[in-house]
């Protein structure tokens, strides 16, 4: 029996994989722990380079914006001339006597006459046809009123259809004689309106204007007016 037993045991040391199986779960977990530590110290150690980098960042060009100062050009007024230089006479000179004829006749009983004042720009009337004016002391006067202008026109066909109404002024010249002369549209309402407006004007007659009682040309406005009545 004791040899068995001493053989036993003899074979228990040769056979070191018997002692490992006990011990393989607690070398497991002793790796584990070592493998874990490991791990953080790898984490927690910052690798930093001796080498350092020089970072050179871009510098932005600067624009300065100067104040213009609003420059004011001073004009300078020229001097006036200098006066002529007084020239001294000399006392030793002698003036020759200049005889004067004062023996006029005067003729007390007579009329004296007075030349007329010459006419002034206001007084003197141009009949050139360039020459109008716009006031005067009697306007002109449209014979038979707008009554007889709006009797005479004719609605026309297409303001008519597009439903155009209004009123068409038109400015003219009333000459000498009560005539119209150069009628102009100087404000319409189209369709055919401000043609036939300076149609009828064109057969207005007036009582022509006068300015210190002589007949002139007047410039003059007229409007033409345009209702539809169905």
């Amino acid at each position: 029996m004791e040899k068995k037993a001493a053989s036993t045991g003899i074979e228990r040391n040769k056979n070191p994989n018997i002692e490992l199986r006990n011990y393989y779960t607690i070398l497991w977990e002793v790796g584990l722990i070592l493998t874990l530590l490991l791990f953080i110290l790898l984490v927690r150690i910052e690798f930093s380079t001796s080498v350092q980098q020089d970072y050179v960042l871009d510098v932005m060009e600067e624009v300065e914006i100067e104040e213009i100062v609003q420059t004011r050009q001073n004009i300078t007024v020229p001097p006036p001339p200098r006066p002529p230089v007084p020239v001294a006479v000399p006392n030793h000179e002698i003036i020759e006597d200049i005889d004067l004829n004062i023996d006029a006749e005067l003729d007390f009983s007579a009329s004296a006459y007075i030349p007329p004042p010459p006419a002034t720009q206001a007084d003197e009337i141009d009949d050139d046809e360039n020459e109008f004016f716009v006031f005067v002391e009697q306007m002109p006067e449209l014979i038979g009123g707008l009554g007889a202008i709006q009797s005479k026109v004719n609605y026309p066909e297409m303001a008519r259809r597009a439903r155009i109404q209004g009123r068409v002024h038109v400015q003219f010249i009333v000459n000498q004689r009560g005539e119209v002369e150069n009628p102009v549209v100087v404000r319409g309402i189209g369709g055919g309106c401000d043609e036939e407006a300076l149609r009828v004007v064109k057969e207005a007659k007036f009582v022509p204007g006068h300015q210190r009682g002589r007949p002139v040309r007047v410039q003059y406005t007229l409007p033409v007016i345009f209702i539809l009545r169905d």
